[in-house]
């Protein structure tokens, strides 16, 4: 709990330690209102992408290299889910009350599950760009075993990045932070650590997602051009057309993911970078955060199958049997 003195001006996350931090003060109705939002945020996060889960798991027919990639973005986006009620209490609390050990894993996990929300969709950005510009060769290029090893090489590299980038920071070593109070939870990074996880956890990556996706973009706007020549010209293109139509779908609807993932981390980037006021920090990261909630509702919008799956799911006929066989397309 925390300490308040006789003058009503002072909190101290630990009164009994001397080099504790303070404890900002706000009133209860501004607590209850980030509590209760960032409980309905975490309980939404959670249930949309644990629907994905079940989909994508249950159902045979959506077992593709490109819904396992989904899978494991959406297995990232849930485990952000749920530890925001964590995030929430260190920042309507103001104080980190769960020691300096669990401070260190908590802030190699958070980080490694961002890291991973974006080397999945590098993953995607590889599959789209594959399946558009050499639908010929997808099949042989892009298979069920290959992408699960890619899935489990980002997580692998994900978290063994992070783990060194946390313990070279001093984070577990109390000597290099002793200029920080007790009951704070943060990371001190140097200038050069700064610089390279940039470059190497977000400049490097989205350059390479928005080189694929407009080379992705190009390709099919070549493509349209050319089936329009064609029909114009009285020619029947029926044979591939439909796949080329449904390829740029998907390309497009996983654009659109990526497009809203940029839009959200970007600004948070460039802010931590830069001398800004902390309430703007945690604004920012709580629309990093949300991003996690929102990538179920593009699916929702533009994949019939997941309303299917969905229905299934929630009428619990997924416990039928031979369930998992049903076509859903």
């Amino acid at each position: 709990m925390a300490y308040e003195t006789e003058d009503h001006e002072t909190q101290y996350c630990f009164p009994a330690i001397n080099s504790s931090c303070i404890n900002e003060k706000r009133s209860r109705h501004e607590n209850n209102i980030m509590y209760v939002f960032s409980s309905l945020l975490s309980a939404w996060t959670v249930f949309l992408n644990l629907l994905v889960i079940i989909s994508i798991s249950h159902f045979k027919k959506l077992h593709t290299p490109t819904n396992l990639i989904i899978l494991s973005l959406a297995v990232a986006d849930l485990l952000i889910g749920l530890v925001m009620p964590i995030e929430a209490t260190r920042l309507i609390e103001t104080c980190w009350y769960f020691g300096d050990t669990f401070c260190g894993l908590y802030s190699i996990f958070i980080a490694m599950l961002i890291s991973a929300s974006l080397s999945n969709l590098v993953l995607i950005a590889a599959d789209r760009y594959v399946a558009v510009c050499h639908p010929f060769l997808y099949p042989h290029k892009i298979t069920t075993t290959k992408t699960l090893i890619s899935i489990c090489l980002s997580w692998v590299g994900s978290s063994g990045y992070m783990t060194v980038f946390v313990i070279n920071n001093g984070f577990f070593d109390t000597s290099l932070r002793k200029d920080m109070c007790y009951g704070e939870c943060s990371v001190m990074i140097g200038f050069a650590w700064i610089v390279t996880d940039l470059l190497m956890s977000f400049i490097f990556p989205c350059i390479l997602i928005i080189t694929l996706y407009l080379r992705i973009f190009y390709v099919v706007h070549q493509q349209v051009k050319v089936i329009n020549s064609m029909m114009k010209g009285g020619k029947r293109v029926m044979e591939g057309s439909a796949r080329r139509k449904s390829e740029s779908k998907a390309a497009l609807t996983l654009g659109i993911i990526v497009t809203i993932y940029l839009l959200c981390y970007i600004p948070y980037y460039i802010c931590s970078t830069s001398v800004i006021s902390t309430t703007t920090i945690h604004v920012l990261s709580w629309v990093l955060y949300t991003n996690s909630g929102m990538n179920p509702l593009v699916y929702a919008l533009f994949y019939p199958w997941f309303k299917k799956t969905v229905k299934h799911i929630l009428s619990l006929k997924i416990f039928q049997p031979a369930s998992s066989l049903v076509n859903i397309f």
